[in-house]
């Protein structure tokens, strides 16, 4: 069976339908939702599959959209018509079967069952053999500059199937849409439909393949890689000689300011950077993703408008940044930054629940409440002098009275009585879910 049919039998378009279906996503050009689908495919699946053997399916540009990047740069997206992801996915699902078992046991980026936890293992692993010199490799604009014919010619290797090719080569030809206007695409890969991917880590396989017959050591996620060597002269010499391969035969461009030789405390790799202790190289946060999680809580807490939203909807939010942020690095040490974190966020949320409160009465009889219910041991002039002080919101947020009676402990407490979930407390969260 031609590698053309595997694509288009119904076994793997249902397949495709249901991945499209359950990922969601924006609509295309034409305006079509993901919900839509079913209807769309069982009028035109027989005429979509005889396009395709024909070589005669042509698929909608990508509507461009822009989503910011932490530096203050935007990175664009391109966003496929639901019906061309479907074919895309269709046609992502075959070759990933074809190409995963053959790429590198160090390339982790959209690959199964590989994560980014897995990748810092293997970074430390190299690390802790005597490879601490890195070579942090950055390529500019990666998914912008992939080379349509060499891709194609590397597909050809293994892809005998004029057909796949011709249709693979139709969506990287697609064009653009960018208000309303269709602009060509001579080269990248657009990133935000399903097939991109595959083909970048296809494309970026040649490069793995070459490290690995020089007998280097490296970490590859996607296009960011990372190489490790024991001496800074060796670093210097590999940085120059991959960053010539990556021009000469991929026509791949590395960064001349972003690619730097650095030692292992200051590289950052996926978010991540590293700290020797006596038994050897660990990992960490690094600044920039600790200022991110920051912002993030901060904008959540914004006085205004926290004051005026449901408790239960800011813990919700904030639970949902706090688990997420640690189940991602929860690899990494950051126990005192945890708990500098957690303090920080909890004195924020004791001022909103006390503006909440407002009126001087109301917080005097919430706290002597609380007081009562969890033992704290108060006086009624000590909640009276809370209640009654001139100073701000956020001084007399840490007064002890509050802290006490808004205690980590009560904080993380539901309430039945609003659907209030508890305030997850983030070093205990840390500590309770690493392996």
């Amino acid at each position: 069976m031609e590698l053309i049919e595997v694509i288009l039998s119904d076994e793997n378009l249902e397949e495709a339908i249901r991945r499209v279906k359950r990922n969601r996503g924006a609509a295309g050009v034409d305006g079509m939702k993901t919900s839509e689908l079913d209807e769309y495919f069982s009028k035109h699946k027989e005429i979509i599959k005889q396009q395709i053997r024909n070589m005669q399916y042509r698929p909608k540009p990508v509507r461009r959209v822009y989503i910011p990047k932490p530096n203050g740069k935007q990175r664009p997206l391109g966003i496929p018509s639901v019906a061309d992801r479907v074919v895309q996915q269709a046609a992502a699902q075959v070759l990933s079967g074809i190409y995963d078992s053959t790429f590198s046991d160090h390339s982790y980026g959209f690959r199964p069952n590989r994560s980014a936890h897995d990748a810092m293992k293997d970074v430390l692993n190299n690390l802790n053999s005597g490879y601490d010199w890195v070579i942090d490799l950055d390529i500019e604009k990666y998914f912008d500059t992939v080379n349509h014919d060499k891709l194609i010619s590397i597909l050809r290797e293994k892809v005998n199937d004029k057909r796949t090719l011709h249709l693979i080569r139709s969506f990287l030809k697609a064009g653009v849409m960018v208000n309303g206007l269709v602009s060509p695409t001579e080269l990248g890969v657009p990133q935000g439909g399903p097939l991109s991917p595959i083909l970048s880590l296809i494309y970026l396989d040649k490069f793995d393949k070459e490290l690995e017959s020089r007998g280097l050591h490296f970490v590859r996620y996607a296009d960011d890689c990372d190489i490790f060597v024991k001496s800074e002269m060796a670093a210097d010499r590999v940085m120059k000689s991959v960053a010539s391969w990556l021009e000469r035969k991929l026509f791949l461009k590395v960064s001349p300011t972003k690619t730097k030789v650095v030692r292992p405390t200051h590289s950052e790799f996926l978010g991540f950077t590293y700290w020797k202790a006596k038994d050897g190289w660990h990992c960490k946060p690094s600044d920039d993703r600790k200022k991110r999680l920051m912002a993030k809580t901060k904008a959540v807490l914004q006085r205004k408008e926290a004051v005026s939203r449901p408790l239960a909807v800011t813990f919700t939010k904030l639970n949902q940044i706090v688990r997420g942020w640690i189940n991602y690095f929860i690899i990494g040490d950051m126990k005192a930054f945890l708990d500098e974190y957690g303090q920080w966020m909890r004195h924020k949320v004791r001022v909103i629940i006390i503006k909440q409160w407002k009126k001087p009465k109301r917080i005097d009889t919430n706290l002597q409440r609380l007081n009562a219910m969890f033992h704290c041991n108060f006086t009624d002039e000590d909640t009276y002098k809370v209640a009654n002080s001139r100073l701000g919101w956020y001084r007399r947020s840490g007064m002890d009275v509050v802290n006490y009676a808004l205690s980590p402990k009560v904080l993380a407490l539901p309430s039945r009585k609003t659907g209030r979930p508890g305030l997850v407390n983030p070093l205990e969260y840390y500590l309770n879910n690493r392996k």
